[in-house]
């Protein structure tokens, strides 16, 4: 075969490929109702990726640093004990009793490591917008070189125990201490029902601008439905669904030391909901 073609051929196959890595980055709690009774059993999977490339998460537990949830009257819970990583049906189980919304809270190490060839290490960066990363590896003529990083995760759910009148929560609104946070502004279980979705993202407890941010319906979840980049403020708003699971997820990296074991420190964050 003619060398040219093969070497295309060959690129098309590493693209194709990184693109599948790029969205096997995505994680997310994902309860099987995103509303319960009190104190009913309510399993839990870990996910990640989209599409194709979704499956339940291999986390071992002892990456996870945080597992709680914080209750409609700001008590936090520790539901590390609820765990049980790779059980054929689920990998927890949650048993909430207050009426109102709950932030269900998980929160990795950052010891887990990729490490991506250049054209799939790129190929990621752009597609999650990670333009301050290409910038810094085109400044130091690093396009053309493997990629690594650390990274983390950092993940909340919105679960809804019912109660006799729908009322709208606060704590929802607020920051529970991430590294990197997705808070939304109003409360997507608010009635009634606001036309949009106003949110901020947050990394070190500070705005953070020109930070990418998906919003994905989990049952059709193969690309996103909506992106947008934060504003100076840390801001963004999207178009709020009607029914359904939904995703909001954003990544932020920083270059690491030369003597560090990997080129850059990244954490994932997401926000999941259902309606």
């Amino acid at each position: 075969m003619n060398p040219i073609i093969l070497n295309n051929m060959r690129a098309c196959a590493l693209l194709l490929a990184g693109t599948g890595a790029v969205q096997a980055h995505d994680f997310w709690v994902q309860p099987v109702n995103y509303r319960v009774a009190p104190e009913a059993l309510l399993p839990i999977t870990l996910q990640v990726g989209h599409g194709p490339y979704r499956q339940r998460s291999p986390l071992p537990m002892r990456r996870i640093t945080r597992f709680a949830a914080i209750a409609p009257n700001a008590q936090n819970v520790d539901l590390r004990s609820r765990l049980h990583l790779g059980e054929p049906a689920d990998d927890g189980s949650l048993q909430l009793q207050q009426p109102g919304t709950y932030v269900v809270v998980l929160e990795t190490d950052n010891q887990a490591q990729s490490h991506l060839p250049s054209i799939r290490f790129n190929d990621y960066l752009h597609a999650e917008g990670l333009t301050a990363v290409l910038a810094q590896r085109e400044r130091t003529h690093k396009m053309d070189a493997d990629g690594s990083e650390s990274y983390s995760r950092h993940s909340k759910a919105l679960v809804q125990v019912r109660a006799p009148r729908a009322e709208s929560s606060s704590l929802v609104t607020q920051p529970v201490g991430m590294t990197l946070e997705i808070v939304p502004d109003i409360d997507p279980y608010a009635t009634p029902r606001p036309t949009s979705l106003p949110v901020h993202v947050l990394f070190e407890g500070k705005p953070l601008t020109g930070a990418l941010i998906k919003l994905t319906n989990l049952e059709h979840d193969a690309q996103p439905v909506e992106t947008h980049r934060t504003d100076a403020d840390g801001r963004s708003r999207f178009a709020m669904p009607d029914q359904g699971r939904w995703l909001l997820n954003v990544i932020w990296s920083q270059p690491l030391p030369q003597t560090r074991e990997t080129d850059f420190e990244t954490w994932f964050s997401s926000l999941s909901f259902g309606l």
